[in-house]
């Protein structure tokens, strides 16, 4: 074929006054889950974190002029009693990272609408019944117009079962494809996130003006991106440990070519100087709310503990005891103080003994004996096995080895824990 057939497609593209395709970086999220930053223990280390998130971030802004940064939502999850404190210092440092859009889900609202509206931040949901929250947003990079919207599905309200529930969001479908249509017919390119999986969200919303779909997140990991039909579908991990890059040709507001790239926060990548007040300030907050817990503890316990700490242990079992304290368990107290994390809940509680637990570690001063991961942190309570002198059972006794483990090396918590490497390290 000559040179010049190679070359017609383009000329007649020219001729036709069809636009030239301009380039476009989509920096994307989907679930930050309530982690700040994600707890690591693991030989790995953390990755991740609103501080590394930060850097990164700058230098993505400095290195690419037309970038555009998007969020799928789901930065709270509420599971205890000090979630509320934390939540509201990821939305304060969420602020930070100036996001153009952040869609909401069920989970952002688990402490009232009022409770995140105050933050800040560039909120959409396209279904919310009133006029709190912005339906869609515009955004132009690079004379590419994007068009953002996010759905919360009706069908998973947590208030469905409530009685006298007040309905936040409608269940509109017709008037999400018209707001979609409309987009899409001024030239925006279409991006629309949600925590429907991409086939449930072509049959249940349509996809047809629907450039690029986010969906439900994956569980720490980005899946590949793909097609469903004619509409790009973006898997975003979970746990705010890794960033999507999304590099795209855009003409007249549609997708020409694209290009998918995954990108990892490890600990090479500096904590960003304007996190920091930020995070001091969480982690004196964080101090004074566990000060204050151990001041409540103090005043509610009585008795004797059923914990006895490791030198009773010591007395029968010296062998056991030696390969213990050379180990990395019984430094566990002093990894938490060497990062400053000795007054959060979260990590106290696998780096002591019994903590808030009946008996259990309240602080050093009362408790100071309960300090690191010790025999009972595994094996469970041990006072009425020390004074039936070994003729009671432990409460683990039963118990796999992979199972005590499994006590504080989750997934979430210990990211990469293998059992057959990690057992050579105790095994007694």
């Amino acid at each position: 074929m000559s040179r010049v057939l190679m070359l017609l497609p383009f000329l007649l593209l020219f001729v036709s006054g069809v636009a030239t395709a301009r380039p476009l970086t989509l920096i994307y999220s989907g679930n930050l889950d309530g982690e700040l930053e994600p707890c690591g223990c693991s030989e790995a280390g953390n990755l991740g974190g609103l501080k590394r998130r930060a850097t990164l971030i700058d230098q993505l802004r400095r290195e690419t002029p037309h970038m555009a940064l998007i969020s799928a939502g789901g930065l709270l999850r509420v599971e205890g009693a000090g979630d509320r404190l934390k939540s509201e210092y990821i939305l304060s440092g969420f602020r930070l990272l100036e996001y153009d859009a952040v869609g909401v889900q069920w989970g952002d609202l688990a402490f009232g609408p009022e409770f995140i509206l105050g933050a800040g931040l560039p909120w959409v949901a396209s279904n919310w019944q009133g006029d709190e929250m912005v339906k869609s947003r515009r955004i132009s990079r690079g004379g590419v117009r994007i068009a953002f919207f996010s759905w919360l599905d009706p069908e998973a309200s947590p208030l469905r079962q409530m009685q006298g529930e007040q309905r936040l969001v409608d269940d509109d479908v017709a008037r999400l494809n018209k707001a979609l249509h409309r987009a899409r017919a001024d030239g925006a390119l279409v991006i629309l996130a949600t925590q429907l999986p991409a086939a449930q969200a072509a049959r249940q919303l349509g996809l047809g003006d629907v450039d690029i779909l986010i969906q439900r997140a994956a569980y720490e990991e980005y899946g590949e991106p793909f097609m469903q039909d004619d509409t790009l579908v973006l898997t975003p991990g979970s746990r705010g440990m890794r960033l999507g890059r999304l590099d795209l040709e855009v003409a007249d507001g549609r997708v020409q070519s694209w290009k998918h790239a995954v990108l990892p926060m490890p600990d090479s990548i500096a904590d960003a100087e304007k996190m920091k007040d930020w995070y001091d300030n969480y982690n004196a907050a964080v101090k004074a709310a566990y000060l204050k817990r151990v001041e409540l503890r103090k005043q509610r316990e009585q008795g004797q503990s059923p914990y006895v700490g490791e030198e009773v242990c010591q007395a029968c079992h010296q062998a056991e005891h030696e390969t213990w304290f050379a180990s990395d368990h019984a430094m566990a107290y002093d990894d938490l103080e060497a990062v400053g994390k000795s007054f959060d809940p979260e990590c106290i509680q696998c780096h002591v003994v019994g903590f808030d637990k009946p008996g259990g570690f309240v602080d050093m001063s009362i408790t100071g004996h309960l300090l690191g991961v010790q025999c009972e942190s595994c094996h469970g309570a041990g006072r009425s096995h020390v004074e039936a002198a070994g003729k009671t059972a432990l409460p683990n006794s039963g118990w796999k080895r992979e199972d005590i483990c499994a006590q504080c090396h989750t997934q979430p918590h210990s990211p990469g824990f293998d059992f057959d490497t990690y057992w050579p390290k105790i095994r007694h």
